[in-house]
């Protein structure tokens, strides 16, 4: 289970609809399974269907979390016009099976978490919205 406080899904929401209609991406650092901070990143795609990190910024996000002590726990990202759900291109793109996935779909609202197995085999990790 993957725990966000609200005010970290309203910030994802928000840079969703401000980044729209290309995917908005970022980093979700915490501990125990709690997010506590979230980490707004480029999509150097600059694309609505994928996105890319830009390396300099996850360096940069990385040691920000280190030295706050927090360890990345998510990679975010919005889905613009299609549901909360791990795409083909996600899947295809999904290369470190520690991490959980966050999508945010703009058109439905919905906020879910996965992972992906070196198989590229999906599961969904349950995201719990905490105040």
């Amino acid at each position: 289970m993957l725990r966000i406080p609200q005010r970290i899904v309203d910030a994802i929401v928000e840079q969703a609809r401000e980044e729209a209609p290309n995917e908005a991406c970022g980093y979700l650092g915490g501990t125990d399974g709690t997010v506590q901070e979230r980490y707004p990143m480029t999509n150097v795609d600059a694309s609505p269907e994928h996105f890319s990190l830009d390396p300099k910024e996850q360096f940069s996000v990385l040691k920000q979390a280190r030295a706050s002590g927090l360890a990345l726990l998510a990679v975010y990202h919005s889905h613009p016009e299609t549901p909360a759900r791990m795409s083909d291109e996600d899947i295809r793109l999904a290369n470190d099976t520690s991490t959980i996935y966050v999508i945010h779909s703009l058109l439905n609202g919905d906020t879910r978490g996965f992972t992906v197995d070196r198989e590229k085999n999906v599961s969904e990790v349950p995201v719990e919205v905490i105040e």
